[in-house]
């Protein structure tokens, strides 16, 4: 029996956003043929019933405690108890602390393999997935030999549906884990500096063409102004003008906000495929022929430390 297993991730208690996009990257799979939608998590049968809301067509909930601590070898046996159960022969996992040991474990263990980092998956009598490749440089399409094909999807590159309640589905329990051969010891969170690039409803991104580290400054304080996030190209993060967790691109984040404000950035695709779902597109770049300005919904063509100082100004005044 062909179909979707979704290994959907909680913290603490809560779905994770991941969940939702990866149900809804299922959904998109099942609608072009890849057969009904089982999600797995661990926790308890509430889970199970908010991930059926979510898209899934059943639920698998493994209620061992051991799972808590987020291993991927304590993972490994429940996933394929539940893959047994769903009889899936595709898996989608979030590009997660998680995920990135899961996927490459779980592959060996069934003796396939993985598509990792994966930004677009489709379905053509068989699974079809889109990842980075050439160090973010290029995109790569690949399919699978064996069965089952599986994915590790990065954040924000599928959107999640809407809940709906009325949505039925089967939820079952399972009481699977495997041995911990690492103790965690210890959970140090870093510290929050604000908005999630992710999860930002405008986003500013300079790249190399700022000229030096100071820009991001002025970038800062724009996206202060705006309540958003700042971001960075590749290329500025490889200078080390700015933190690599904030970069923008297929080798870093993948965002799409109402508003995307690039700065100085020229465009290579890489950068332009995490940040292709963004609804509006603003560039400010010296240069007309830059990629950023062709795809831009608005452009303005003139130096940054006049631009930006000007709207901050005039954002200023509106209050």
């Amino acid at each position: 029996m062909a179909g979707i297993l979704v290994i959907a991730e909680a913290n603490e208690g809560a779905l994770a956003p991941i969940s939702g996009e990866l149900l809804g990257a299922a959904r998109k799979l099942s609608a072009e043929g890849a057969g009904s939608v089982t999600a797995f998590i661990a926790g308890g049968e509430a889970l199970g019933n908010e991930l059926i809301a979510l898209g899934a067509d059943a639920a698998i909930v493994d209620t061992n405690p051991a799972l808590q601590g987020a291993l991927a070898e304590v993972y490994l046996p429940a996933v394929q108890a539940a893959l047994q159960q769903s009889g899936a022969d595709i898996v989608l996992i979030g590009q997660t602390a998680l995920g990135r040991d899961l996927g490459p474990m779980l592959a060996f263990a069934l003796d396939t393999a993985v598509s990792m980092e994966t930004v677009d998956l489709k379905y053509q009598g068989k699974l079809i997935a889109t990842r980075s490749c050439y160090g973010g440089n290029a995109r790569a399409e690949v399919s699978f030999k064996n069965a089952p094909a599986i994915a590790t999807v990065k954040a924000k590159s599928f959107d999640a549906l809407a809940p709906d309640a009325s949505r039925t589905g089967t939820v079952t329990t399972i009481d699977v884990a495997g041995e911990a051969r690492i103790k965690i010891l210890g959970v140090q969170k870093a510290e929050s500096t604000g908005i999630r690039l992710e999860d930002a409803p405008v986003v500013v991104s300079g790249g190399r063409g700022l000229g030096d580290p100071s820009g991001f400054k002025m970038l800062e304080e724009l996206a202060a102004l705006l309540k958003g996030a700042t971001g960075a190209s590749r290329a500025a993060c490889d200078l080390g003008w700015y933190p690599p967790s904030q970069q923008v691109g297929l080798t870093g984040k993948v965002v799409s906000p109402n508003l995307y404000i690039a700065v100085a950035i020229s465009g290579a695709s890489q950068h332009m495929a995490g940040m292709a779902g963004s609804k509006n597109i603003v560039a400010i770049n010296k240069d007309p022929e830059a990629n950023m300005v062709k795809v831009a919904k608005y452009a303005v063509i003139d130096d940054y430390r006049k631009v930006i100082p000007a709207l901050i100004e005039e954002i200023k005044k509106l209050g």
